[in-house]
């Protein structure tokens, strides 16, 4: 599909400044017991517009097992709960961290950013270059808690317990809400093997989600025709956003890309994982609602892709599971060697067996399954995004072995 394999891969369209924070289960009972936290208060759904709120939102889903991503009324709610924690301070976006992959396997991408400031020259590497919109630096941190599987959180008449591992993510940053486009990107469109395009789903006011949906469409009038246009989803704040979004762009999209809990979002009801009549069902629901010409869904279990241009990219969804593997296993650091070693570990049964399921029921599917792996602590955030760095990894070296 790529005709010179020496072309740009630009990644966009903003990145963060990201708090991860280390989970201290002796914290969390004490913030919980300072806040009065009850179990009957537990809600994802909330705003969240103070310490309290925040942590209730946190607890609430540590005791579903499952992962999000939620609009904070301020950023100094996140300053202000972080303070409890020790923290490191990363890089995120799908973009950026897709890119840090891609610079981990040795190739080089451009950035399109929104926002900068001293965190992203410091942390950035060398061999990421990068375009942005911003004309000051700012600062408005997204706080990223990953919690492992069986984390305990005693509260003042019960406790929490997770079922499973995973990773939230909270935020309130103007820069990526307004999501105003560089001047620079069609020209750097241009020469582009691959344009990765994420992050509407912040945004909040849709008259402006319409203009820079307009602006990306005019600025990718200069991509190559065979160039590769790849869409993740994402947690959007506004659920009704993402329609928009897929009407505007999905003529020009090659792959769509969401993870397990996008896919229960649009379908409204949970999906059971392993089970092949549940999942075969779920797939073709969910691209009815998307029809894309490939429709990649990837979960803890397996990655799947369907639709008429699945085929092609057996390869990619390879690359994306094995490498998302790898950084679930050593997490921020890893190298080409780490991945090659995850090459020799054992795949998850289930999944194996849920996709050769799915690769019969339906026509031109093709799917991966996730690694086995028991790992004392775990690397959840950042999975997807690993993800797709992955895949664009596969996509580049399969034209290179060509």
């Amino acid at each position: 599909m790529i005709g010179d394999v020496d072309r740009k891969l630009v990644l966009g369209l903003g990145g963060t400044v990201d708090y991860e924070l280390m989970w201290d289960p002796s914290v969390f009972d004490t913030l919980a017991h300072a806040h009065g936290v009850r179990r009957h208060e537990l809600t994802t759904t909330a705003p969240i517009t103070d310490e309290r709120s925040l942590l209730v939102a946190v607890l609430a889903f540590v005791a579903s097992g499952t992962g999000a991503e939620r609009f904070v009324a301020s950023s100094d709610v996140i300053e202000d709960f972080v303070s409890h924690f020790a923290h490191e301070i990363t890089l995120g976006g799908t973009g950026v961290r897709a890119g840090l992959v891609l610079d981990a396997l040795g190739i080089p991408s451009v950035q399109h950013l929104v926002s900068i400031d001293d965190n992203v020259r410091r942390l950035l590497p060398a061999a990421i270059s990068y375009i942005c919109s911003a004309t000051e630096d700012t600062l408005d941190p997204h706080l990223i808690v990953q919690y492992p599987v069986g984390a305990h959180v005693r509260l003042t008449d019960g406790e929490v317990l997770s079922p499973a591992p995973n990773r939230l993510i909270f935020a309130n940053d103007p820069p990526n809400r307004r999501m105003l486009l560089s001047n620079d990107l069609p020209a750097t469109l241009a020469d582009a093997a691959v344009f990765l395009v994420s992050g509407f789903n912040t945004m909040q006011d849709h008259d402006l989600l319409e203009l820079r949906l307009a602006d990306v469409q005019r600025a990718m009038q200069s991509l190559p025709g065979d160039a590769l246009v790849y869409y993740e989803d994402a947690g959007f704040y506004t659920r009704d956003f993402a329609d928009t979004v897929r009407a505007r762009l999905l003529p020009r999209i090659d792959v769509y890309g969401m993870n397990e809990d996008e896919l229960q979002e649009y379908l409204g009801r949970a999906v059971n994982l392993l089970d092949r009549g549940d999942v075969i069902r779920a797939l073709r629901e969910v691209h009815t609602i998307m029809p894309a010409r490939a429709l990649v869904v990837h979960t803890r279990y397996w990655a799947i892709a369907t639709g008429p241009d699945a085929g092609r990219h057996r390869a990619a969804l390879e690359s994306a599971v094995r490498v998302a593997a790898t950084r679930y296993r050593v997490g921020d650091g890893l190298t080409a060697a780490d991945v090659d070693d995850t090459d020799t570990m054992p795949r998850h049964g289930g999944g194996e067996s849920l996709v050769a399921a799915v690769e019969a029921a339906l026509p031109g599917a093709v799917g991966v399954a996730a690694f086995s792996l028991d790992v004392a602590t775990p690397t959840t955030v950042g999975l997807g995004d690993t993800f797709v760095g992955g895949f664009l990894a596969g996509v580049v070296r399969a034209k290179e072995s060509v």
